[in-house]
């Protein structure tokens, strides 16, 4: 997973308002640090999003998040 789709998964789950408030401020317990510092520090941007959905319960049918057509 590319940043980009974490930010864009975030932001469609979240809001975008809520989206950047959770990166940066909610603790992943797995991780002991927030979201922001996982993915500055290089961690997996797919394990990353997988822990906030575990603590947020996002429910597993949308953690791919919403289908997007192919560009023509």
């Amino acid at each position: 997973m590319r940043l980009s789709e974490f930010r864009r998964l975030m932001d469609e789950e979240f809001g975008p308002a809520n989206a950047g408030v959770i990166a940066s401020s909610l603790v992943l317990p797995t991780l002991d640090t927030t979201a922001d510092q996982a993915l500055d520090a290089g961690w997996d941007p797919r394990s990353v999003w997988l822990d906030v959905c575990d603590l947020q319960g996002v429910p597993e049918d949308r953690r791919l998040g919403r289908d997007i057509p192919p560009r023509d």
